[in-house]
């Protein structure tokens, strides 16, 4: 009861990002020192994914070529002695994992990204990863927790968190009947409700382990909020059908899809780099004190 397949939709403009995104895929922003989907695929390889489904779109390619072996740049780092970067270079897929990617013709929201893997993916169960959703999992990625949970239950599993009430209305909502500490059977889901009608604070997040089961509900779901088709839609459906839990996981998650929550992640992860984390928290901590030193001057100015 492995997860095989990891699903990654990476199609979408990324315009809270322009001008960066303008030629230049979102996932690929660094976060210290690697792209955001290199964080995504090896949570994904962490939980035993050996096939990696890219649903990609237009100026893309940057996401490929990532993957893909650097013959030239490879040479070069030998020619000129630099083993430890060829090591990283060489490291960013290890042996035995597939990449394959599958074109999004047009933008039709992340359910339709999700139908567009059923080729590849076929009649297994699988994962989807949103890379925007940077976690850290502290002692264990979110996605080899959320297999774990898989194995016991043997049914889709949706990863969660708590927002506050206000924010709600930014995330895919659900409504739970408790089944243990931090997991509970899904009894209902709304795509970005309104605060007030909210049936509570548990937010979808982007981790998700599904059975094949959706390709066929999102076949038929129609278009929903935005005019897209919407997982949620088709989740909604799942849960007549099949067991659906929500599982909260244990870990710290980044909203990298935002200006804010990008710039919380290279802090959080710069902290901890192990190249860079003592010198960059002196650099911080003797900002903080100029800009604390500095703050009564502009606030009376």
């Amino acid at each position: 009861m492995r997860i095989r397949k990891a699903v990654f939709p990476v199609a979408g403009m990324g315009t809270r990002f322009l001008p960066a995104t303008k030629a230049s895929a979102k996932e690929m922003l660094p976060v210290v020192d690697k792209p955001l989907i290199q964080y995504a695929v090896q949570e994904a390889i962490s939980a035993g994914a050996e096939e990696l489904i890219f649903i990609t779109g237009r100026s893309k390619n940057s996401i490929m070529d990532h993957f893909d072996k650097a013959y030239e740049l490879e040479a070069e780092l030998a020619q000129r002695g630099k083993d430890k970067l060829l090591q990283l270079v060489q490291e960013i897929l290890p042996p035995g994992i597939t990449c394959i990617f599958i074109r999004q013709a047009e933008a039709l929201g992340l359910g339709h990204a999700v139908l567009c893997a059923w080729p590849a993916v076929g009649d297994e169960d699988f994962s989807v990863i949103l890379a925007d959703d940077l976690i850290d999992g502290r002692l264990r990625p979110c996605l080899a927790q959320m297999q774990r949970v898989y194995q016991e239950y043997g049914t889709s599993v949706i990863a969660c968190e708590r927002v506050p009430k206000e924010e709600i209305s930014g995330y895919g909502c659900v409504d739970i009947h408790p089944v243990g500490p931090g997991l509970g059977e899904i009894r209902a889901i709304v795509e970005k409700p309104r605060p007030e009608e909210a049936p509570s604070n548990l937010a979808v997040v982007g981790r998700y382990i599904l059975t094949p089961r959706i390709f066929k509900l999102l076949e038929r779901t129609p278009r929903g909020k935005g005019g897209e088709i919407q997982l949620t839609d088709a989740i909604q459906a799942m849960i007549q059908e099949q067991t659906v839990l929500a599982y909260e996981f244990e870990g710290t998650r980044y909203d990298c899809g935002s200006k804010l929550g990008y710039l919380k992640a290279n802090v959080e992860y710069g902290l901890k780099h192990p190249e860079l984390a003592e010198e960059f928290r002196d650099y911080l901590g003797g900002l903080t004190a100029d800009w604390a030193r500095e703050r009564p001057l502009r606030t009376g100015t």
